[in-house]
């Protein structure tokens, strides 16, 4: 039986449960392959750094060089993460034509281009299976099964973060900052969240699925990004009202009219900001840390997959499928099946938000007396904006009391200039709250 040798670095939580996983299961992914997968080396930090698993101190250097430049190690799992040692390491196993499998989105959204063109000079290959969505498997469902259909919608939760304090926002009406830091208390959100609570790290993985999706590079600049930190548990109380259920949704889309643009094809929307979700769609009832992808191909219709975005042991089940293909690659001489991000007939741009049509959800905190409404619903109308409905609660007290409206569909730069000119109305008492409605047609 060939055998095929992998050098690892990164030997933390996620590196030592990938080494953990395949000490559990190497024998059966032998077995299935047809290839023995051996780790030769592993380049750590420190010997003895935190780990939930152990490696064996003989497989251990502190070296990573010694790893990529090993001429018996085959192929190369960088799990270091960030953007800038990270990026020298993978060009330097690529320009070796060694394979290379990462799960590192951050480094793929900022240099995916290069990093895949470089793969494409020397030969090599890039695997990125783990860089979204955790255990899903999502980018080879795209890249492979799905390759006979052009994608008109993506619809990703895709940070278990945010959907972890979503979920118990509106499961115990509490507020958002109890539930961060009890998020951060459980290990699930940083210290430092931002990352994950403004939007960044989705903005990450939906980028890599639009690019893979509509054949051009999405740029992280072109993404519009808004996180969670303005959800209030008042917020989440109307949208069940309603009948909806918040998410932080990344979003990729082609406009029910596409503008073309010169001849580059059409443009897109790429997106992350939080949803109204209605309560009858499956994506509403995604809850916790877990993540889900729906994507609608022009000729497989709907579909839904869903499973652990995070965590050493999904991450971990990803890569190794990353080194299955590698090292069934590598067996057949097989540099590249299905090419990783290719060019097509659909490339075009990101539509800028602003363009970008959609229903909305607006809050606002107004003095309770009589003409407020017909105040906002002047400047709605001189705008040519629709309200489908209102709520007024009762039983508010104070010098503001909420007033929520549901706006029929509007251009997002309409509706940004129409609540800027609300905001400056003396009877509004603090800026309103917009949140978009999806309604998955």
């Amino acid at each position: 039986m060939r055998q095929v040798n992998i050098g690892m670095i990164g030997g933390g939580t996620v590196g030592s449960g990938v080494y953990h996983a395949w000490e559990c299961n190497g024998d059966l992914m032998s077995s299935r392959l047809g290839v023995k997968i051996n780790f030769q080396k592993v380049a750590v930090k420190a010997f003895d750094e935190p780990r939930p698993y152990a490696i064996p101190r003989a497989l251990m250097t502190l070296d990573w060089q010694s790893v990529v430049n090993d001429p018996a190690v085959q192929v190369i799992i960088e799990l270091v993460g960030g953007t800038t040692i990270a990026k020298t390491m993978v060009l330097a196993a690529l320009k070796l034509g060694k394979p290379v499998i990462t799960a590192n989105k951050a480094l793929l959204s900022a240099h995916g281009e290069e990093l895949f063109a470089v793969a494409k000079q020397y030969n090599a290959n890039l695997y990125y299976e783990a860089s979204v969505a955790g255990g899903i498997p999502i980018i080879k469902t795209m890249r492979e099964s799905f390759v006979g259909n052009r994608f008109t919608h993506i619809y990703g939760i895709v940070n278990g973060t945010c959907n972890y304090i979503l979920t118990r926002m509106k499961l115990e009406g509490a507020d958002f900052a109890d539930m961060l830091a009890d998020a951060q208390r459980l290990g699930y959100a940083e210290a430092e969240p931002s990352l994950d609570i403004d939007g960044f790290d989705a903005e990450h993985k939906i980028g890599i699925l639009a690019s893979l999706a509509h054949g051009f590079w999405v740029k992280p600049k072109d993404i519009y990004v808004e996180g969670i930190r303005h959800i209030s548990k008042l917020d989440m109380q109307f949208a069940a009202q309603l009948g909806y259920t918040i998410k932080l949704l990344g979003i990729v889309k082609k406009p029910a009219v596409a503008k073309p643009k010169a001849k580059n094809g059409s443009r897109v929307q790429v997106s992350v900001y939080p949803t109204l979700v209605p309560n009858a769609h499956v994506l509403a009832s995604v809850n916790h840390v877990f993540n889900a992808v729906f994507i609608r191909g022009d000729v497989v219709g709907d579909t839904l997959f869903y499973g652990r975005g995070a965590g050493k042991d999904a991450t971990a089940s990803a890569v190794l499928s990353d080194v299955a293909d590698a090292a069934l690659d590598l067996k057949h001489g097989s540099k590249s099946r299905v090419p990783p991000f290719v060019p097509h007939e659909m490339a075009g741009a990101v539509l800028p938000i602003g363009e970008t049509v959609s229903r909305y959800y607006v809050r606002f905190s107004v003095v309770d007396k009589p003409g407020v409404l017909a105040k906002i619903s002047a400047i709605l109308a001189a705008s040519k904006i629709g309200i489908s409905s209102l709520i007024q609660p009762e039983g508010h007290q104070g010098e503001s009391v909420p007033l929520i409206l549901m706006i029929h569909d509007a251009p997002n730069a309409a509706m940004t200039k129409a609540l800027a000119k609300i905001a400056k109305l003396p009877v509004v008492k603090s800026p309103p709250v917009m949140i978009r409605v999806e309604s998955f047609e």
